[in-house]
């Protein structure tokens, strides 16, 4: 986990982001356990009080919920809200892809050709 000290994104946001990743695409399986509160302040060097506020985040969210003695557990995941939350992702890089674009005074056409171009690559 890389968290940025001088990002202006909080600490415990940057944490929640990178988990919330982590379990929406699969790398963090439903049943898992995410490291323990303590354990993972003492990894990054922060705050038990931050790691807790990402970890409640993700809790509200409904990614984790909390074990009695054991910590946070990876909730099951509603497939179509995790195709949901990769589409609005996805419509937010291609918002700024066509920002960048336009900037640049590329064309619809040639964007569409780049498009094209990278998504076969991959």
């Amino acid at each position: 986990m890389k968290i940025l000290q001088n990002s202006d994104v909080p600490i415990y946001k940057q944490i929640a982001s990178q988990f919330k990743e982590d379990i929406m695409s699969g790398k963090i399986s439903e049943g898992e356990y995410l490291p323990s509160i303590r354990g993972l302040a003492r990894d990054l060097k922060i705050s038990v009080i931050t790691t807790m506020k990402a970890y409640e985040q993700l809790s509200e969210e409904g990614l984790i919920s909390p074990v009695q003695g054991k910590g946070y557990m990876v909730n099951a995941q509603d497939r179509e809200m995790v195709k949901e939350q990769h589409l609005r992702l996805l419509e937010q890089h291609l918002q700024n892809a066509m920002d960048s674009a336009k900037l640049a005074g590329v064309s619809r056409e040639e964007l569409l050709k780049m498009i094209n171009v990278l998504y076969d690559t991959n």
